[in-house]
C-alpha cells in the first residue's frame, strides 16, 4: 500500500504597534485564514503563465465579520501599503508590511494580503481584537505561511 503525503498550509498574523518613541505599545498574534483565491494564487504560480499574481501588499481594516474561505476584500478598509519584504526559508514565506506614522490610523481589528495596490486578490485574512494605532505611531503586520 502507498502512502500519501497530506501537505497543508497554516497562516499565523503578528501586529506590533509602536510609538513615535520606538517602544512597543501594543500587539496581537492570532492564525489567519488563507482563503481560496490565495490557496489557488500559491498553485498558480508553478504554472509557466501564471494568472494569479503574487502578492504584494498588505491591508488593514476596522471590519469585525470572521474570515471566510469565499473572502476577496476586507470588511471596511483603511489603509494598503507595498510589502517591505517578502522572504522564504524552508516551508516558510514570511511577509512584513510596515505602515508610517499617520497611515491607518484607528483601532483596527482585520488585516489582508493582496496582489494589487488596490482591489486584486486576496490571499489571506485575520480579524482580531481591536489594536489602537494612533497617528504618530507605527505599524509592523508580519504574516507567517507555513506548508505542513
Amino acid at each position: 500500500m502507498m502512502s500519501a503525503d497530506a501537505a497543508t498550509m497554516r497562516g499565523h498574523v503578528r501586529l506590533e504597534v509602536f510609538g513615535p518613541d520606538g517602544e512597543l505599545r501594543d500587539s496581537r498574534e492570532v492564525d489567519n485564514l488563507i482563503v481560496t483565491v490565495g490557496r489557488n494564487g500559491v498553485m498558480d504560480q508553478l504554472l509557466a503563465s501564471p494568472t494569479i499574481n503574487k502578492p504584494t501588499h498588505m491591508a488593514v481594516g476596522t471590519g469585525a465579520v470572521a474570515p471566510a474561505l469565499g473572502d476577496t476584500a476586507l470588511g471596511t478598509e483603511s489603509a494598503r501599503v507595498a510589502l517591505t519584504s517578502k522572504t522564504r526559508s524552508t516551508n516558510v514565506l514570511t511577509l512584513v508590511g510596515d505602515y508610517a506614522a499617520g497611515t491607518a490610523t484607528a483601532t483596527l481589528t482585520e488585516a489582508g494580503v493582496f496582489d494589487a495596490a488596490s482591489t486584486g486578490n486576496m490571499y489571506s485574512r485575520a480579524t482580531f481584537t481591536g489594536i489602537a494605532k494612533g497617528a504618530s505611531d507605527t505599524l509592523k503586520v508580519t504574516w507567517t505561511w507555513t506548508q505542513t
